[in-house]
Formats: C-alpha cells, structure tokens, sequence
C-alpha cells in the first residue's frame, strides 16, 4: 500500500523536477555564455540572448518591495510547488499537466531566489525598438502551464455542461 502511494506521489513530483532541471540547467550554461562577462548575443532578428537579473516577480513585478519581498517570492515559489501537483491530482489531464508545469517553473524561479537573490532572465524578443520584458524557461513553462490549466478548466467544464 505505502509504494502504491509512493508511486502515486513520484508520478506528480516527476514531471515538476524535471522542468525544475531543464529550467536549471539552461540558466547554468546561460550565466558563462553571457552573464560573466555581460554581453549580448543576437540569435534572430527577431530574439537576443540578454543578461537580465530580477529581483521581483513577472516583468519585474514587486522588485521594489523592499527587503522581504524576495523571501515572501520564494516561499510562495515553493508553496505552489509543493502544493500544486497535489491538488491538481483529481483536475482534467490538461489542467493536471498545467499545474505541474507551474509547479515546475515555480520551483526554478524559486531555486535562483535561494542561490542569487534574484532570478536569472535571458530571453529577449523584441520587434523593432519594442522589447518584451526578458524571461527565462521557467517564466515560459509557468505561462505554458497556466494555458494548459485553461484549457483544461473549459474542457472540463464542457464535459459536466453535456452530462
């Protein structure tokens, strides 16, 4: 009984910590390629890889909020985590899969707080002189899983609506 459980509570963690790797692994090779020395390096016309360190969340958000902010950020990091693959073991598979890939962002992001004290941002799409705020692959799956929640949210909803 306990390693059916066990199994259970590995297939929701699996998927977030290999993100959580991914996410890693990317910002380690991003902080020699371009970080230490900063420097740019346009990859399209369309996309640069930036050296871009965040103190707060989402496009900056709250990266003025003094000195318990980045503690507040990384707890709550680390809550969703924890909690989101959990709670979402009953949801639609869309919306499952979403909030593991939150969970997964989450816990990245959270790991750059924990080591830096800020996250590390790279990924520049820009048109023209207009730039999107810089993100990383965590802020891509977090975006990416929210989506997959959505959907998963409207599908479920349209299954009870014809039942």
């Amino acid at each position: 009984m306990a390693l059916k459980i066990e199994a259970k509570m590995g297939k929701l963690y699996a998927f977030p910590l290999v993100l959580t790797a991914v996410d890693q692994a990317s910002k380690f090779f991003i902080l020699d390629l371009i970080f230490f020395p900063p420097r740019i390096i346009n990859i399209f016309p369309f996309l640069n890889l930036t050296p871009v360190w965040n103190k707060g969340v989402s496009f900056g958000f709250l990266s003025n909020a003094g000195s318990w902010a980045p503690i507040a950020i990384t707890l709550f990091a680390v809550a969703i985590a924890a909690i989101f693959p959990y709670v979402s073991r009953t949801w639609h598979p869309y919306a499952r899969f979403g909030a593991q890939m939150m969970a997964g962002g989450a816990l990245g992001n959270a790991i750059d707080r924990m080591i830096h004290g800020k996250v590390v941002d790279f990924i520049d799409v820009f048109a023209g002189q207009w730039h999107w705020p810089a993100f990383n692959v965590a802020d891509s799956v977090i975006v990416i899983g929210a989506g997959f929640v959505l959907l998963g949210s409207i599908k479920d909803s349209q299954s009870q609506s014809k039942s």
